[in-house]
């Protein structure tokens, strides 16, 4: 009964501590959660970019919108481990819900309870590849990881034999 618990105290967090983000006031979307034994997955739907950034220059909308997802993705990892203190590992996906379209994979990474040291990093960039996130940041966007959607699995292996080591992929094959 106490993962139940864990799991309801982990939504009841994201509901709390994500209702507004640092650069859009949109919802985050809770897609999927599940729980093993001391691992976890969570994929959610990244805000959409704040209507008063409309107004603004496409590359400063793309780029907001690029750093809320980071931030959140940092921020579901630390909810995640305070709300499950049995939880070791968990795969964490954020998608991007492109209008009348299929989501895409912007953010992937397996992450570990076991912190590596971003206090000094203040490029939010490079604290999300800390913590073991995987996106390809071009330009101040993300773009989506098509080339590893097939190959998830594969990359998912990857991150858990080198817990923390995340990476920003350049597109290239």
């Amino acid at each position: 009964m106490r993962p139940l618990w864990e799991v309801a105290d982990f939504v009841r967090a994201i509901r709390r501590q994500m209702r507004f983000g640092e650069f859009s006031r949109a919802r985050l979307r809770l897609l999927r959660m599940e729980l093993y034994d001391d691992t976890a997955e969570c994929d959610w739907i990244a805000r959409l970019p704040d209507p008063w950034d409309d107004n603004l220059p496409s590359s400063v909308r793309n780029q907001n919108e690029s750093l809320q997802a980071l931030a959140d993705a940092i921020t579901m990892r630390n909810i995640l481990f305070d709300a499950m203190p049995d939880v070791e590992s968990a795969v964490l996906r954020s998608f991007r819900q492109p209008a009348r379209e299929p989501p895409e994979l912007i953010v992937l990474g397996t992450v570990s309870r076991e912190a590596p040291a971003v206090h000094r990093v203040s490029s939010l960039v490079m604290r999300a590849k800390l913590y073991g996130f995987c996106f390809c940041y071009e330009d101040g966007f993300l773009r989506p990881l098509r080339q590893v959607e097939d190959q998830s699995e594969e990359l998912i292996a990857q991150s858990v034999t080198l817990p923390g080591r995340g990476g920003i992929s350049n597109g290239g094959k």
